[in-house]
Parts: C-alpha cells; structure tokens; sequence
C-alpha cells in the first residue's frame, strides 16, 4: 500500500489556518502534518477550535526549524505556489501529482507556505516539483486550508484503498408508486376535470387524456406523492368551508 503524503506547512502564521488545514485533511483520510517554525509557536490554542474535531491530526503533528529537515524522510517533494519564482522545475496540477504520488515508492510532501507571501524561493528549491492549480488570473488567491484540501481531495480519489471517498448518506429514494396507485389518481384527477369542460371539445377528449397522463407520468411518483396528491384533489373537489 504506498504511503500517504505529508502535508508541510511552512512558517504558518495563525493558528486557525493550521486548524483548518488539519480539518481539510482529516476529510480526505491524510493524518501526517509538519509544521515548520510555526510563527506562535506550537502547541496553538487557536488551533483546536478551527479543526472542528480534527484533534487527531494536530496532537501527532511534528514541529521542525526547517523545511529540509521536515522533508527529509521524504523521496518526492511537492511544493505548492501560483508562481515559480525563478525556479525552473516541472510544473503539474494538483490531479498530476496525485497520480504521481499514488504511483510512486517511498515517501511523498506536499508542502504549503506562510498564508501572506507564500513558498520562498529557497522553499521551493528544495523541492523537485512544482504544483499550481489552474486558477483565475486576475485572482489567484487560496488561502491555506483551501489549497490543502485541493491537493488531499486529488490524493483521495486516486489512491483506491479502504479509506477512499464515499458519498454523504443521502435519503433512500422510495420506488415508483405501482400503477393500480397512478390509475387511481389519475381516475380521481380526470373526475374533477371533467365537469369543468376541460376534455371539451369531445373530438379533443381523448388526444387531452393521453398528453395529461403522459406529462403526469414522467416523474415517476412514488406512492407518498401520490397520496399527497390525491389528497390535494379530494380538497379541491370540496366545497369551500366544508369538512373533511
């Protein structure tokens, strides 16, 4: 099974962002953080709020003096930034570099830096390849939970083991109601609109039944939604003021 990323975050200046990188994280199964020479220091009590249940991420995150020494476990090297600063290297998406780190041996870093200014030239030397989301040119600008999350999103989709995406519980769809209930409804409907002379002229009454049943049958109405509606047609059919 290859290993997950490192998520390194360089010189990180307030402790909600690292917080919120952590939550960013932990939604797509990444654990492993290493901050490097965090501004306010480590542990931040700013921190645990922001991740909103993601502890597990901050109490094993590492503290380091250095990006070189964060990395240095670390065979493949990612440095995430809009420009390239004059380093030249490749340059892939965040998509790229999933696939890459899924396919490649040994450890791999995805590293992010200070929420103001960005990797530092020398920040992104150390590494041997560059990441830039492809983003709107007259504003590039992600904050930093919103650039881990980009990177472990892709990550996630690609590594296919027992801890990949699974979509939100949704509400089980009933099933289509059985026709007996439609023809049932649809009995009580045409009842209602007959005496109101909505199938005139004769001529016309049958071509108006077939296009009411088969507008009426696309949604595919299961039987809660035809009782409202047959309930809905019983309050029209009386008079107003009169019981049900």
């Amino acid at each position: 099974m290859p290993f997950q990323p490192v998520i390194v975050l360089v010189r990180p200046q307030l402790g909600e962002n690292i917080g919120k990188a952590a939550r960013a994280m932990l939604n797509f199964g990444l654990a492993e953080m290493r901050l490097v020479a965090p501004r306010d220091g480590w542990p931040n009590p700013s921190a645990g709020p922001a991740a909103s249940g993601a502890d597990i991420v901050l109490e094993r995150a590492q503290v380091f003096d250095s990006l070189a020494e964060a990395v240095a476990d670390c065979a493949h090297v990612y440095a995430t930034t809009v420009r390239k600063r004059g380093v030249t290297k490749p340059v892939v998406t965040p998509e790229e570099a999933a696939r890459a780190i899924v396919a490649e041996e040994g450890r791999s870093a995805l590293v992010f830096g200070p929420e103001r200014s960005g990797l530092e030239t020398d920040d992104v030397a150390l590494a041997r390849t560059i990441v830039t989301v492809p983003i709107n040119p007259e504003f590039g600008s992600l904050n930093l939970a919103q650039a881990v999350i980009l990177c472990a999103y892709e990550w996630s989709k690609h590594q296919g083991c027992a801890t990949a995406l699974v979509q939100p519980t949704v509400e089980e769809l009933l099933p289509p109601a059985p026709q007996e209930e439609f023809e049932g409804m649809f009995s009580q409907l045409c009842d209602l609109l007959e005496p109101r002379g909505y199938f005139q002229p004769p001529s016309r009454a049958e071509a108006s039944r077939r296009t009411l049943r088969t507008m009426l049958t696309k949604p595919a109405w299961n039987h809660l939604e035809i009782r409202t509606l047959r309930g809905v047609l019983s309050t029209l059919r009386r008079t107003p003021g009169e019981r049900p």
